[in-house]
Parts: structure tokens; C-alpha cells; sequence
């Protein structure tokens, strides 16, 4: 999980192109959530509220990665990015399976082996 959360927020920061699995979206959101609870609802209660702050500057942080991944998840099901604006629809396809093999957005992100089947197939034995 925690792998995900890096390659999500630290190598994919403002990425709005390409396409995201459901695992590292989820995974996000699972990891995003957890530190947002532990943030907002624990740490203020275990050692200050003066620290509810801390909470606030994690959520405007994460907001970019969020919407990025999102949108990559939209791009996985074969729909636009503007999908996240609509309520209820985005959520269900957030968790629709991704189209197989390439979309308009990109290769599939479930065929890891498709890279090195194609480099295998065009090289001169």
C-alpha cells in the first residue's frame, strides 16, 4: 500500500494523462484516508488540538494528487476526465473494470508484459 501511495503522490503528482488500475487508486484512497483520520480526528486528541491544522495543510497537499488519479482512473474505463464531475457516476466507475489493451489514454496498466512482448517481437533474432 505504501508503494502505491508513493508512486501516486510523489512520482505522479500532477499527472492527468495516462491510465491508473483500480488497486492503485484504491490503494490511495485507502492510504489517503487513513492519514486523514489519524490527522484530523487522533492526533488532536492524543497530544493537542492546537495541531488540527496539520489536518488542513494534508488536505490541500493531497488534493491535486487525488484529482489526478482520479482522473487516470476515469481514462482506464475508456471515459474522459470530465466524468469525475458527476456525482455517484464517477464512484461506479471508479470501481468498473478497465477496457482491455489500449484505450485513446494510454496502454492497459493490467498487461505488464505487453512492453517486453513488443520490444521481443520487433527485435532480429
Amino acid at each position: 500500500m505504501i508503494e502505491w501511495y508513493k508512486k501516486v503522490v510523489f512520482e505522479n503528482y500532477a499527472n492527468f494523462n495516462g491510465r491508473a488500475r483500480r488497486s492503485e487508486y484504491w490503494y490511495f484512497i485507502l492510504a489517503n484516508t487513513i492519514i486523514s483520520v489519524i490527522l484530523n480526528n487522533l492526533l488532536p486528541l492524543v497530544i493537542t488540538p492546537k495541531l488540527a491544522f496539520l489536518g488542513i495543510i494534508y488536505s490541500l497537499v493531497v488534493l491535486i494528487p487525488s484529482i489526478a488519479v482520479l482522473v487516470r482512473r476515469m481514462h482506464d474505463t475508456g471515459r474522459s476526465g470530465w466524468y469525475c464531475l458527476i456525482p455517484f457516476y464517477n464512484l461506479i466507475l471508479a470501481c468498473t473494470d478497465s477496457d482491455e489493451g489500449t484505450n485513446e489514454y494510454g496502454a492497459d496498466p493490467n498487461d505488464i508484459f505487453s512492453d517486453e512482448i513488443d520490444e521481443i517481437g520487433t527485435s532480429e533474432a
